[in-house]
């Protein structure tokens, strides 16, 4: 099926994601994957979430626009990059990923019946820094869970699927079933808010409107 927009300069993604791999695909796009490298970011038990969030998707993008550019040389338009970084916060605080099943369990047991919030931060860094400057958003939506008992939350814990996941769940696969409610994007609490990000390839002009003829 033709996408809506024509691509009109490469795009790499900083993530290996094949979430977020799979809403660029959706959108007709073409990209190259180059998965973060080191140490990520972490908060300092001051910063505001999403001024986190923002943080760490320009540290992504920084990184890899920086490698691109050491291997520089190829001919043509200079490719865009584009990192993302997801976080779940509960009151404030920001939940990452659990570093067990326990902990999982923990997590999940403080977001049952409540309503917390899930930020992407995404940062559009050209590897060439004379075209244009970085265009780095972010994106909120609140995501209210269902009031689970712990046998359930515990089997979905067994499953494994929280324990690469922020906030120790994933609203796409298995852990659908916890979410009764979401206000704000669902593209968003899954890893890459597809409105945003589309709308921010259009201003650094790496897409334009296909046209008609």
């Amino acid at each position: 099926m033709q996408s809506p927009f024509e691509q009109i300069r490469p795009l790499v993604l900083a993530s290996s994601s094949p979430r977020r791999q799979n809403f660029l695909r959706d959108q007709g796009l073409e990209f190259t994957v180059m998965a973060a490298e080191g140490p990520e970011p972490v908060p300092d038990g001051r910063e505001d979430p999403t001024a986190f969030a923002l943080r760490a998707a320009g540290h992504k993008a920084r990184s890899a626009a920086r490698r691109l550019a050491s291997g520089a040389g190829a001919a043509g338009a200079a490719p865009l990059v584009l990192a993302a970084d997801t976080i779940v916060t509960l009151n404030g605080q920001i939940l990452g990923k659990p570093a067990s099943r326990q902990q999982a369990l923990s997590m999940l047991t403080r977001l049952a019946g409540v309503t917390h919030t899930v930020i992407t931060a995404c940062c559009l860094h050209p590897v060439n820094p004379a075209d244009a400057r970085p265009l780095c958003f972010a994106d909120s939506t609140r995501v209210s869970f269902a009031d689970w008992p712990e046998e359930i939350l515990r089997a979905y814990v067994d499953t494994g699927d929280p324990l690469d996941k922020a906030g120790a769940y994933g609203i796409q696969g298995k852990g659908a079933f916890l979410a009764e409610r979401i206000e704000g994007s669902w593209s968003t609490v899954v890893g890459l808010p597809v409105s945003q990000t589309i709308r921010a390839l259009l201003t650094m002009n790496a897409l334009r409107p296909r046209s008609a003829a």
